[in-house]
């Protein structure tokens, strides 16, 4: 802490001094940011129980509600969930390697349901593709019970099109009880983005040239207040802008989304 309040460290400075700093399982609002160690989590509180939020690398999560457990991008091999309890449903916002991988979802997925967008519906092996549902933007579903929602999620900067182009990928809105949680996957602040309401967490990408800066993050958080934030997919970024520039509305969480270094 300086002057009272919290420092963002980089991811190189976040990896280097990981093993000499506190674990971390739950921070009140206003809290000081801090590393996390690999395999601690945090816990939510809902109004039909505690959801766990288990960050598991780069751009992979598990969501952990009671006998749910949504799995959000999972790739790396089935061995990289070998502690975490199986899910019961997965969602998977686009193509991209970092997001979707064949091979992982083989090895975890049995027969769960899936929700995607349809680019990658359309890749899926036809026994996945039996238990699996495309949704495009605006789309609303329930998956294992939890009312889930397609928001845009695309890049907006002219030069960065190419990566993420309109109507493709998806963002997620899912509903755990009283609390809505945003995974935004690879954007920038987009139109539905920024007209969110009531969220009580966001995953926010934040890399170049992929998706959007730390100072895009910034200002799409001060419009849409959640009230945590996770910076994920952040890369090399350096994410101190979020410290000087994030009002009071919002808590943030940085947690090490690089167990096992880059690449």
């Amino acid at each position: 802490m300086q002057n009272g309040r919290f420092v963002v460290v980089t991811r190189r400075s976040l990896v280097a001094g990981l093993a000499g700093l506190p674990i971390v399982l739950s921070i009140s609002r206003a809290g000081p940011v801090l590393a996390q160690e690999t395999g601690v989590s945090d816990t939510i509180s809902t109004s039909a129980g505690d959801l766990i939020i288990h960050p598991v690398d780069h751009a992979s999560l598990v969501l952990e509600w009671g006998e749910k457990v949504l799995y959000v991008d999972p790739v790396g091999g089935a061995e990289r969930y070998s502690n975490l309890p199986a899910p019961t449903a997965i969602l998977i916002t686009h193509g991209h390697g970092d997001h979707f991988d064949v091979p992982t979802l083989e090895a975890i997925g049995g027969s769960v349901p899936l929700v995607t967008n349809a680019d990658v519906f359309e890749k899926l092996p036809e026994v996945l593709k039996a238990n699996a549902t495309a949704m495009a933007n605006g789309d609303e579903v329930e998956i294992d019970g939890v009312p889930v929602k397609a928001v845009a999620a695309h890049n907006t900067t002219e030069d960065r099109m190419r990566y993420h182009p309109v109507n493709v990928g998806n963002g997620y809105v899912l509903n755990f009880g009283d609390s809505k949680i945003y995974v935004a996957g690879d954007t920038e602040p987009t139109e539905d983005m920024l007209g969110l309401t009531d969220i009580a967490v966001a995953f926010l990408p934040m890399n170049l040239p992929f998706t959007m800066t730390p100072e895009q993050a910034v200002e799409a958080v001060n419009v849409f207040k959640p009230r945590i934030l996770y910076p994920y997919h952040y890369g090399e970024s350096d994410l101190s802008p979020l410290e000087a520039g994030i009002g009071d509305h919002t808590e943030v969480r940085l947690r090490n989304w690089y167990p096992n270094g880059q690449g």
